[in-house]
């Protein structure tokens, strides 16, 4: 048995790919996939394709990917992306995420509450200015100045990124957008259908859309690069790209790295998690307007913690984690190889080994010290570490706390968003009870916090009795500095204030014995890489812009046969197979409509691009860089594929929304006429 083992391990290492031809990878702008497009696919961009594709694609600061889709500023993103926004802007009487929307004329459409989008400008590679300073710390005063310089010239948000754990950095320059307004959005019971049961399965049958507007000086803006919408939308086999902002993945992780997610940080994530959601779902059950405030954040956990599971389900698999095993066993034995090039880099992985073994036992301390889990916890942080940050020169401050980040900081902190202080009482007892239960009443954190107080006592005066609410106190705060912090005797505040050494000193353990040791030793195995494989291979995803890839394509599950598409004769079927039981209950527009309109229109569709959370929203375009369907999901078979790309032939899957059944839904479904036309227009 141990022969056949070192037989698969050989062969597996033998055709390890340097340029694969699979659909792999979430490519960065300036190395984008050019070489395998031709080769698998015969597509050779046409000069201007791939700045028009980067300048009408769109990050939110709600997590998430979105695009322009007419000239005049219309942006489409996916329900479950803008639900945060569309909750904000509901009311016990009016539900924008159970009812929908819909604005005909400029006029009726709502701004959203704090939603900023992004579009990168340009780059600019910065990686030797960046690299040449000695230290982590004298890193950052380099990263800083060039962004400051950078801001001051263009008047553009500028952010010096690191990739390849620190073996290059580049300037990223944004416009960005502030003025964010509602144009559309589904009912949720159709962006949602089929509930939690359905989520990360296909095939589905969801229309996870919502169209937003960009707004300069009061007016549209002027977008005139964006991406029209085909009216058949992606046939089965069709070439695509999905531009979008994949969150995070872990690919380039040394073998020591992945076994701490895989036995401390995945399942520690996992408990708070599941602290959070427990809170939540407990006080939803107290009322029909207390669900409908929690329901976002339920949604939105259940998402992560169903995500997270396989994910480490892949990680516990050992042929799957066997193959990182041989990937880091092939890049050092090719090191090897090279004695001077050995000599200063190989050193990496163990420093790494090393810095990780002192984790687990401090894990739990940077997990629970903190109160940022209910918003008026996290506003109370914020302005406490914000008043001192500021303070200090602009290359010696945290880096969210850095010149060019303090606008759109500001622009969360002073949100109108409503804040509901039952809720926020009911998630910071469950948090700090947990906390409690799993440091020790006599952890630092805890004492801080509680000292020999009860965890009910201190939340229920911090909630009830703190300013914070308004935003116009919150200003005040800010605007009087460290003086007016210390001085104030706001409860939230005063919690705020007395954890703040504790969540520092933490934040200084970790930056000393784990994140320089990453920036270190990363940019040494980046460059060990670079030298044995040159950039073949993308850096992980870090939310911003990439290109991923691939063809539409349906696949074998089993003994059976997954089609490439669905359609709206399927998602009647489904909910009439159910009995119109939630969550397979269909609006009442759509009970309806039942056979009114072209039924066979595609809905949702599958394909092999590389994707990931932070996709959401991303378009779906074809060679013409032409808008044929929307990312919403992937199915089970892809979960893992924040370690590794799961191939094709494994089933592994993106899910999008197609935007023949788009096009259909607001035709004859919805009767946007007006959106419609705009969507169409030549």
């Amino acid at each position: 048995m141990k022969k056949l083992i070192a037989i698969f391990q050989v062969a597996l290492i033998a055709f390890l790919p340097i340029v694969s031809l699979a659909d792999e990878g979430m490519w960065t702008f300036d190395n984008p996939p050019l070489a395998q497009w031709k080769e698998r696919y015969n597509f050779v961009p046409p000069a201007g394709w791939l700045d028009k594709v980067r300048l009408a694609s769109v990050r939110l600061n709600d997590g998430g990917s979105a695009s322009f889709v007419s000239p005049n500023g219309l942006i489409i993103t996916n329900q479950h992306v803008a639900s945060g926004q569309l909750s904000k802007m509901s009311t016990k009487e009016k539900n924008y995420v159970k009812d929908g929307f819909y604005a005909p004329t400029l006029a009726e459409e709502v701004k959203a509450t704090d939603l900023e989008a992004n579009v990168l400008e340009s780059f600019e590679d910065v990686s030797a200015k960046v690299q040449a300073a000695a230290s982590s710390e004298a890193k950052k005063a380099v990263m800083a100045d060039i962004e400051k310089d950078c801001a001051a010239k263009t008047k553009l948000k500028c952010e010096v990124i690191s990739f390849y754990s620190g073996g290059e950095y580049w300037l990223y320059r944004f416009k960005k957008y502030t003025d964010l307004r509602i144009v559309f959005a589904p009912e949720e019971q159709i962006s949602f259908f089929g509930g939690d049961y359905d989520n990360f399965t296909y095939p589905r049958y969801d229309l996870d859309i919502t169209f937003l507007r960009a707004y300069e000086n009061g007016k549209p803006a002027n977008t005139p690069n964006y991406f029209r919408f085909s009216e058949t939308g992606a046939v089965d086999g069709e070439f695509i790209v999905v531009p979008g902002n994949p969150g995070s993945t872990a690919r380039l992780l040394t073998v020591a790295q992945l076994a701490y997610q895989r036995d401390v940080g995945n399942p520690l994530l996992e408990t708070t998690w599941k602290t959070r959601l427990n809170a939540l779902e407990t006080y939803a059950k107290q009322g029909d307007e207390q669900l409908r405030q929690a329901h976002s954040g339920i949604r939105s956990l259940r998402n992560s913690l169903k995500r997270l599971a396989g994910q480490e389900e892949g990680l516990l698999n050992s042929r799957q984690f066997g193959t990182k095993v041989a990937e880091e066993k092939d890049l050092r034995d090719k090191l090897a190889a090279k004695p001077d090039l050995n000599n200063q880099y190989a050193p990496a992985w163990s420093d790494l080994e090393k810095a990780y073994s002192t984790l687990p036992a401090k894990a739990p301390q940077l997990a629970f010290s903190t109160i940022s889990v209910a918003r008026l916890g996290s506003i109370a942080s914020q302005i406490v570490r914000y008043t001192e940050e500021v303070a200090k020169p602009n290359d010696e401050r945290y880096d969210e706390y850095r010149d060019n980040r303090l606008d759109s900081l500001k622009f969360s902190l002073l949100s109108k968003a409503p804040i509901y202080p039952a809720m926020e009482e009911a998630m910071l007892v469950a948090w700090l009870t947990k906390a409690k239960d799993t440091l020790g009443v006599n952890d630092p954190f805890i004492r801080a916090a509680l000292g020999d107080a009860e965890v009910s006592e201190v939340v229920g005066r911090a909630v009830r009795e703190t300013k914070l609410i308004d935003p116009a106190a919150r200003k005040a705060l800010m605007d009087g500095g460290k003086a007016a912090v210390a001085a104030s005797t706001d409860p939230m505040v005063t919690l705020a204030r007395r954890i703040e050494p504790v969540i520092r000193e933490l934040r200084k353990w970790n930056d000393d014995n784990i994140a320089s040791v990453e920036t270190k030793a990363g940019e040494r195995i980046s460059k060990a890489r670079f030298a044995v494989y040159g950039k073949s291979i993308p850096p992980d995803a870090n939310f911003n812009l990439r290109l991923s890839y691939g063809r539409v394509k349906g696949y074998e599950e089993d003994t059976t046969l997954v089609p490439f598409r669905t359609t709206f004769f399927g998602l009647y079927d489904r909910a009439l197979s159910f009995d119109g039981a939630a969550p397979f209950d269909l609006p009442e527009r759509y009970k309806a409509k039942m056979g009114k309109f072209d039924m066979s229109a595609a809905l949702n569709f599958v394909y092999t691009a590389d994707t990931i959370g932070g996709n959401s929203g991303s378009p779906v375009i074809n060679a013409k860089a032409e808008f044929c369907g929307i990312n919403f999901d992937s199915n089970i078979q892809k979960l893992s594929n924040k370690y590794w790309y799961v191939e094709e032939s494994e089933g592994g899957r993106a899910v999008g929304v197609h935007s023949q059944g788009i096009l259909e839904a607001l035709r004859n479904i919805y009767e946007t006429k007006e959106l419609v036309s705009e969507l169409t227009s030549k």
